[in-house]
């Protein structure tokens, strides 16, 4: 089948031919015929990089007037960044339809450029749902005259706490409209819009609902917690040519990831909601062009990311929702191309990784974070080849020629080539001289976790230290090591256990580091807050006490006793903060709903 036999006009047809597209992915091919016959309310269930756009922008634009400048399609989208892909993907579409005008109109830019853009006219208005019901009440987006309503990737909408906008905007266009529902997962919100708006809607599921493209192969690496980002980095070391997105949960983790990523000498940049417009389709446009090789971004962010040729999707820290996951891994393996999605997964994370596994229907490989020696190894090979590859411009260099190969004359063959790779290379093997192992089992993870629970003092060698921050602070584990670390400038593979309680902390560092700690102590803050730091005298049995019995109910955490600070309404930090976009934040043992701004 080829886009010549879908029934759609004739512009279109070599609009995409244009594109250098010959033959349309299986939803496209049952979505299209099907939307061009008859005039019906649908849902269309498939993958991220399915070719969704074409499936429902293809017969949309069909359908679009000519002799009318009125506004006849409407398409809301979750974030900024898709809106901007679907309005150019509808453009290209429409290149040999001149006078068809797609306007986009999406918050984070000038509302009065956007009424500006409207009045001129707009066959379809591609939006984002915030800023479009703002457009709506304002009476500046006029949508009497609407054919079809499209929501792409509802469920994600829905996600984001914008249910009472679609429903807006929806009671906003006429009865007898079209509403066509594009997801690729099918939550129960999504079947309540498929209920209220839509009537006997046609349904095309491509592949099993929530389940993630058979192009995507599926990994995850045992840490510890305190290694994650050094796991990180050694799994970008071992693929030279990656081209991926690392994925978080909250904002703060994802600006501090991409900030040390670049610190530390990597292709990386930031991607999430609190940067301007202009600072995320500046990053964005560098990421298209391969200026930067690893993205670092949100769950809501990244939803306007369309680039096929991502090789890996890392996830950071698994997302609490599994269908998360499914939009996350979708970034990859697309149009045809193979990609990998990796997950760093703690003792802890388990039960969610089988909970994903049995949602997305696919079988997860075991892998060990790569050894040092292989991580050298690619790395030698990879300025190999880059080597091979560097364009020589005869006419410039051979006036240089002559000098440099006197100069060079005293070295073999031999020696050359290992002086000219060790140039390179020598940078990368000094800085894993001294790296320690960090691959592990679950099964040593368990037992390392049985032997903190069991440890009551310090271990030979090893210096404890108190902290007056716990998990009322919203601090964790991973927190407390990267305080350390950068208050005391200590390497990482230098602490010990930790022991994170309510109101305060426990941690064991080498003897031979201990002064580190006790000569910056001063430094040490968290959240803005000024920290204390102690040693400890005696184990944990003794340390505990100084804090009114640890962490019975009877002692730090008892009314009038411990740091109950007023009840301790402040966000729980950790994994318990999200940057999903909407719905809620927990904040203490509350919830309290929020609203994403579009």
């Amino acid at each position: 089948m080829s886009f010549d036999t879908l029934g759609l006009r004739e512009e279109l047809v070599l609009g995409v031919k244009e594109l250098g597209f010959e033959n349309p992915t299986p939803i496209q091919s049952e979505a299209i015929p099907l939307l061009l016959e008859e005039q019906t309310d649908f849902v269309g269930l498939a993958q991220t990089g399915t070719g969704k756009t074409a499936a429902f922008g293809l017969p949309l634009l069909n359908s679009i007037d000519p002799t009318l400048s009125d506004t006849q399609g409407v398409i809301v989208c979750p974030t900024r960044e898709l809106c901007l892909q679907i309005e150019k993907d509808l453009n290209n579409f429409a290149k040999k339809m001149p006078w068809l005008r797609v306007v986009s109109v999406y918050g984070g830019a000038n509302i009065s450029l956007q009424i500006k853009e409207l009045r001129r006219g707009a066959h379809v208005i591609v939006a984002t749902p915030g800023r479009f019901v703002d457009l709506i009440s304002r009476g500046k987006a006029r949508l009497e005259h609407v054919k079809v309503a499209v929501l792409d990737e509802a469920d994600e909408m829905l996600n984001m706490g914008f249910k009472a906008e679609l429903d807006a905007i929806l009671e906003a266009t006429p009865d007898h409209r079209s509403t066509w529902l594009f997801s690729a997962t099918m939550p129960a919100e999504v079947k309540r819009i498929s209920k209220n708006y839509m009537s006997n809607p046609k349904e095309l599921s491509v592949g099993g609902v929530n389940e993630t493209s058979n192009n995507i192969s599926h990994e995850y690496y045992p840490i510890r917690e305190r290694d994650r980002y050094e796991a990180l980095k050694r799994v970008i070391d071992f693929q030279p040519n990656i081209y991926g997105v690392v994925f978080c949960r909250t904002r703060m983790e994802t600006q501090e990831i991409a900030d040390k990523l670049m610190r530390d000498g990597y292709s990386a940049d930031s991607l999430h909601g609190d940067l301007s417009q202009a600072q995320r389709d500046s990053v964005m446009k560098s990421f298209r062009k391969r200026r930067i090789q690893v993205l670092v971004a949100t769950d809501v962010a990244a939803r306007g990311i369309d680039v096929s040729d991502l090789t890996h999707v890392i996830h950071y820290k698994l997302p609490d929702d599994p269908e998360v996951y499914t939009h996350r891994s979708g970034r990859t393996g697309r149009a045809g191309k193979k990609g990998i999605s990796i997950a760093f997964i703690t003792n802890k994370e388990q039960r969610r990784l089988n909970d994903i596994q049995r949602m997305v229907k696919a079988k997860f490989e075991e892998k060990e974070i790569p050894s040092i020696e292989n991580i050298c190894q690619n790395k030698l090979y990879s300025l190999v080849d880059d080597l091979k590859d560097v364009t020589v411009h005869d006419e410039e260099i051979d006036q240089y020629l002559g000098k440099v190969t006197e100069q060079l004359e005293e070295l073999t063959r031999e020696e050359l080539i290992k002086k000219i790779v060790s140039k390179e290379f020598n940078h990368f093997l000094d800085y894993y001289r001294d790296a320690r192992d960090i691959s592990c089992t679950f099964k040593q993870l368990s037992k390392r976790s049985r032997e903190d629970r069991g440890r009551t003092s310090s271990r030979k060698g090893m210096s404890r230290f108190f902290i007056n921050a716990g998990h009322l602070d919203g601090l964790n584990k991973g927190a407390l090591v990267r305080i350390i670390c950068e208050s005391s400038n200590m390497r990482g593979h230098l602490i010990g256990a930790i022991d994170i309680k309510s109101a305060y902390s426990f941690f064991e560092v080498e003897d031979a580091s201990a002064d580190q700690v006790t000569n910056t102590a001063k430094d040490y803050s968290f959240e803005g807050k000024s920290l204390r730091v102690e040693k400890a005298e005696g184990g944990s049995g003794s340390g505990d006490r100084r804090r009114g019995g640890g962490d019975r109910r009877g002692g730090g955490e008892r009314r009038g006793g411990g740091d109950r600070r007023r009840g301790r309404s402040n966000f729980s930090g950790g994994d318990n903060f999200h940057d999903n976009g909407g719905g809620s934040r927990r904040f203490g043992n509350k919830r309290r709903s929020f609203k994403r701004s579009n």
